[in-house]
Formats: structure tokens, C-alpha cells, sequence
């Protein structure tokens, strides 16, 4: 009988040392990180989405990335070009163009260094 209230005080202090050892594991810290892309060329960062408001200072841009449209400014040193890199007029840009916008940060403002403007796709569909 003292054997067997012996292994079961042995068999139970085990188990109390278990128990204590993963609560112990389960308070250890665990160190996670967080990694944000932005891409980046020589000549900025970039962004793409489709133009919602071109207006004479500023080009708003719906991506999938933000919740909300981005606002560029834009100036006299602002290029426009094609997918190719053939430079467009500045009128080629309205609202529902596809566009990947290069930009600069001067202070809290996003600065619009080249706008490449995309060609739309148009689907035409006949019914008989």
C-alpha cells in the first residue's frame, strides 16, 4: 500500500511539473514581425490604379491597396507617356484610365514625377 501511494504522489508530482511546464512555454513571449513592400525605382515610388478626378493641381488614384483614393500633385515636370515610354499629352489622363503614377514625397505631399496612362479595354457586345 505505501508503494502504491508512492508512485501515485510520484506520478502526481509529474503531472503538477507538466502542467506548470507549458503554462510556462505558453507566457514566453513569441517575436513577430511585420514586413511592408514598397516598390521603388530610380525614379520614385510607384503606384498603380485608375484615375477618379483629375483636376488643374492634382490626380486622384483608386488602387487595390488603400481603402481610400490617393491624391498626387502634379507640376510642369510631370511626364506622361505611354505603356511604350512614348510621351502623351497631359488630356490623355481622365477619370476611368488606367494608370501607374511615379512619385517623390516632399514632406506630406506625393509629388508626381511620370504618369504612365494605360489603354483601355473596351468590350463590345451584340445581341442578335
Amino acid at each position: 500500500m505505501n508503494t502504491k501511494i508512492r508512485n501515485l504522489s510520484g506520478l502526481a508530482f509529474l503531472g503538477i511539473l507538466l502542467v506548470s511546464a507549458q503554462v510556462t512555454f505558453a507566457q514566453v513571449p513569441v517575436e513577430t514581425s511585420t514586413t511592408t513592400t514598397t516598390s521603388t525605382s530610380s525614379a520614385g515610388t510607384v503606384s498603380s490604379g485608375t484615375v477618379t478626378q483629375f483636376s488643374p493641381n492634382a490626380i486622384v488614384v483608386r488602387t487595390t491597396t488603400a481603402s481610400e483614393p490617393i491624391s498626387y500633385n502634379y507640376s510642369k515636370t510631370t511626364t506622361y507617356v505611354d505603356e511604350n515610354g512614348n510621351p502623351v499629352s497631359v488630356e490623355t489622363v481622365r477619370s476611368g484610365q488606367p494608370v501607374t503614377v511615379y512619385y517623390d514625397r516632399d514632406g506630406n505631399q506625393m509629388v508626381a514625377t511620370k504618369v504612365v496612362v494605360k489603354k483601355t479595354t473596351q468590350t463590345t457586345t451584340t445581341t442578335p
